[in-house]
């Protein structure tokens, strides 16, 4: 809580800290602020101050008709145009009890993609 000049700001310093950002589960309510460019809450905060030289990975889940949904090919379309990375969603069945696309991808998978990232940026870092 900055009270005057050059105090800590907290989504300033969180993307400041960070080397790598993972949103998981990104669910349609924040996809469409990010993508949309909203920042009220500390979490699309952080990502409006994200700097694009560092990596932004995201993990949709939602249910499979807003999955389904024009609206968000366009939006995670527009997280892609700003450089982000998709982890994709998966189908099974879902927290709702609804069948099909649209769970967040399994843990292993987050992992994995998060390490070839990481190795990947800091290889470039160290060129």
């Amino acid at each position: 809580m900055w009270k005057c000049r050059s105090d800590p700001v907290l989504h300033i310093d969180l993307r400041r800290w960070a080397d790598l950002m993972l949103v998981a589960p990104l669910d349609a309510n924040t996809l469409g602020k990010v993508a949309s460019g909203i920042c009220d809450n500390l979490l699309t905060c952080v990502i409006r101050a994200w700097d694009c030289r560092k990596p932004l990975l995201f993990c949709p889940a939602m249910n499979t008709v807003m999955w389904e949904h024009p609206i968000t090919a366009q939006q995670v379309g527009q997280l892609k145009a700003f450089g982000y990375v998709e982890i994709p969603c998966v189908a099974k069945k879902l927290v709702c009890g609804d069948q099909g696309l649209g769970a967040m991808a399994e843990v292993g998978t987050i992992v994995g993609k998060v390490e070839e990232i990481l190795f990947r940026h800091s290889g470039s870092q160290q060129s």
